[in-house]
């Protein structure tokens, strides 16, 4: 079907919006629930060595404190996969640390090297999702630049330039359909 060239300057125009990607890093990790009871049973210090006290309080008041463990503990993966790296140029487990809301949201808190590095990447926000099941503790957590947050405002800016002019073209595809039902 031909195009009328005011048609396709919007489609064209639409086509070309800027799709770039913001800074961001992604970080995902995953820890079985019963790996988790069976370290924590054998290796007491494990919690101790691993986790702050706030992380401690919360999970040893829950029903079953190793399913609660594992999610902190795959949060605490997921966020220096986010920054890129894993537990290497000196950072520790303890610089990683789940805290919660007064809302009870879990949030990230970063100390020593962990907010170093954060730091020099330009990072100021990590969001966290926990879930867990009876098996299985996950965390997503993502490393967010002022940079990524620039963008995103940017690209909600080009998403209702989008929406304007998508409706154009529908008031276009109407005029026209009303034209051939004219005929």
């Amino acid at each position: 079907m031909a195009r009328s060239k005011r048609a396709q300057a919007v489609i064209d125009e639409a086509m070309s919006l800027d799709q770039a990607v913001a800074n961001v890093g992604l970080g995902v990790d995953m820890v079985e629930v019963e790996r988790m009871e069976r370290i924590l049973a054998r290796t007491p210090s494990f919690a101790r060595k691993v986790f702050s006290e706030g992380e401690r309080a919360y999970c040893d008041s829950r029903a079953r404190p190793a399913m609660h463990y594992a999610a902190r503990f795959a949060a605490k993966e997921a966020v220096v996969k986010a920054l890129g790296l894993g537990f290497t140029s000196g950072i520790s487990v303890r610089d990683v640390e789940v805290v919660r809301t007064g809302e009870g949201r879990p949030t990230i808190m970063l100390c020593g090297r962990a907010r170093e590095v954060a730091d020099e990447l330009g990072v100021t926000d990590i969001p966290v999702s926990l879930s867990h099941t009876q098996t299985d503790a996950i965390a997503c957590a993502m490393a967010l630049t002022a940079d990524a947050a620039r963008k995103r405002e940017t690209k909600l800016t080009q998403q209702e330039e989008l929406a304007q002019r998508f409706k154009a073209t529908r008031s276009l595809l109407d005029e026209i359909d009303s034209t051939k039902d004219g005929r």
